[in-house]
């Protein structure tokens, strides 16, 4: 089924750090990073194990992320790279991204959707690094 609905799609520069499994460790990064003004467009965290977590980090500016991260002596890794949508709402969009990739071959690693609120929603979805030109070409975007 093709959507007739706008839609913008975009390649996302993202950083990720190692942080212990426990609690303030996450806010302690996001501290550092406010205190310096970076600002952060979409955010991830989740733990590896018991006492890990990784916390994905998409900047408007990879620049201002990666020298506070340097000031603050947080460890990043990256860049790499992700996809953000802004869409209308509408029944079955994000079937409709998942079918697109699924008929692309491309197996998507993760993937967070949101209702932003007038009848709009958000997206990131991460893919392979390998399969990044398949999943862009799969979606119509350079």
């Amino acid at each position: 089924m093709e959507s007739n609905y706008v839609q913008r799609i975009e390649r996302i520069e993202y950083y990720y750090t190692l942080v212990p499994n426990k609690a303030g460790a996450g806010a302690k990064v996001f501290n550092e990073l406010k205190a310096q003004g970076v600002n952060l467009l979409a955010f991830n965290g989740f733990p590896l194990d018991a006492q890990s977590s990784q916390l994905d980090l998409v900047p408007s500016s990879g620049s201002a992320l990666v020298a506070a991260a340097q000031k603050a002596g947080i460890k990043l890794v990256g860049p790499k790279v992700a996809f953000r949508i802004l869409e209308w709402e509408h029944l079955g969009a994000v079937a409709e991204i998942l079918g697109k990739l699924e008929q692309a071959g491309v197996n998507v690693t993760a993937m967070q959707a949101i209702d932003t609120g007038d009848w709009r929603f958000g997206a990131i979805f991460w893919v392979k690094q390998g399969d990044i030109d398949k999943a862009a070409q799969a979606m119509g975007i350079s």
